[in-house]
């Protein structure tokens, strides 16, 4: 009986990617999932949220900006060819994971879900467009981009670490720490999106829908889930020190005790100014860093050995008797 073989397994039998190579693809993942956040934030900070007025074409006509639509065309259009990139970068790492010796199918199967997580978020950005920039699809369509960095901040940390059952580096309340840090983040990135929401930069000039609250009560809000989120960092931090952590976790806490006091300044700094796009913009990535710190932090506090390396088995063409 002949095997037909998957494309996957096809290229699986042809090459074997070093650790390295299988880490690098992961990460480039996750910096692509970072890159189209922010080069979504310029699409509405440029008001180009219209530039291509339809989807999947930019135009009833063509699927390409068109002159008439201008830079604002072009502005959403780049967005939108942004997403094969990060397609080709989810599918490297993919390819890579599957090659790897051993096949870790864990690796594949994050890669997967990235994929498919881009692919709900592209279906849900042609909604947005379609519903004429409507704020909570706006909001859904980054809470979607924010799942994305999830799912490859994990499997780039995945790579690092072997496929054992988890175990913990710090004892059960600090754990808890980090859990209660994790879900109070959510809270705060679900409240940026409704400031955004409510706020000044709707996307497009034309006249867009805003969501019905009052944009500096929901700044406050906003303000106050930050201020509890760096009091938890705060703690668990401490904690760390006292329990006497692994060294790279702590050092993990103290960078997000870092990225949160940047991104805390910037957002006052926009505040008081108006909210200038720049600004908004920096605010955005800083969005993505902070929750990318959380991440890591946590998925610091448990390991998985990797284990030692073996030689990959090897078929002999043919067997002799001894």
């Amino acid at each position: 009986m002949v095997l037909v073989l998957t494309p996957l397994a096809f290229i699986a039998q042809r090459w074997t990617p070093t650790p390295r190579t299988v880490r690098r693809a992961a990460l480039a993942a996750l910096v692509m999932s970072v890159a189209i956040v922010v080069t979504g934030g310029a699409v509405r900070l440029t008001s180009s949220g219209l530039g291509c007025d339809t989807w999947p074409k930019c135009t009833d006509e063509s699927l390409f900006a068109t002159p008439e639509q201008g830079l604002h065309g072009a502005i959403e259009f780049g967005n939108r060819m942004l997403t094969y990139v990060l397609c080709s970068a989810i599918g490297w790492s993919i390819i890579a994971a599957r090659s790897a010796k051993p096949w870790r199918r864990s690796l594949t199967r994050l890669g997967w879900l990235q994929f498919f997580v881009v692919m709900g978020n592209a279906v849900l950005g042609g909604i947005t467009v379609m519903t004429g920039l409507n704020p909570f699809s706006v909001a859904g369509h980054f809470l979607l981009a924010t799942a994305l960095i999830t799912v490859t901040t994990i499997g780039w940390h995945r790579t690092g670490e072997g496929d054992a059952p988890a175990r913990p580096r710090v004892p059960k309340p600090v754990r808890k720490l980090s859990w209660a840090l994790i879900a109070t983040t959510l809270v705060l990135v679900a409240a940026g999106t409704v400031v955004t929401g409510s706020g000044p930069h709707a996307g497009d000039s034309s006249e867009v829908e805003r969501m019905p609250f009052d944009w500096a009560t929901t700044a406050h809000v906003h303000a106050i889930a930050a201020w509890v989120v760096c009091a938890l960092a705060l703690a668990l931090w401490l904690a760390l020190r006292v329990v006497d952590a692994p060294h790279d976790t702590r050092a993990r806490a103290r960078d997000l005790l870092l990225v949160l006091v940047a991104q805390g300044a910037i957002g006052y700094v926009q505040y008081f100014t108006q909210l200038p796009e720049l600004l908004v913009g920096a605010h955005m990535l800083g969005s993505c860093l902070v929750w990318i710190a959380v991440l890591r932090v946590a998925l610091s506090l448990r390991e998985r050995p990797t284990p030692a390396a073996g030689i990959p088995a090897q078929q002999e063409s043919a067997l002799s008797p001894a």
